[in-house]
């Protein structure tokens, strides 16, 4: 559930909640789909989501994946970070 600009919390099948910060969104364009870019609190653990327009997250395969990591990757030449 996307909760604010820089947060989002999952919520996985235990019910165990985890905040997680986002990096960036972006919408791919040869499909539309929504993609979200996350790390967890400890800023070792990226991880990507699709979301929809209500704001649900879904999982993501392994090409969808690799896809947000080379976004990432991208985004850190770009911003040096």
């Amino acid at each position: 559930m996307l909760s604010d600009e820089n947060k989002l919390t999952v919520i996985d099948d235990a019910g165990t909640e985890t905040e997680l910060r986002i990096l960036f969104t972006f919408t791919y364009e040869e499909t539309g789909k929504k993609y979200v870019v996350t790390e967890d609190e400890s800023g070792e653990n990226v991880m990507g989501f699709r979301f929809d327009d209500d704001g649900n997250l879904f999982n993501i395969d392994e090409e969808e994946m690799e896809m947000c990591q080379e976004v990432l990757d991208s985004f850190d030449e770009e911003n040096e970070l």
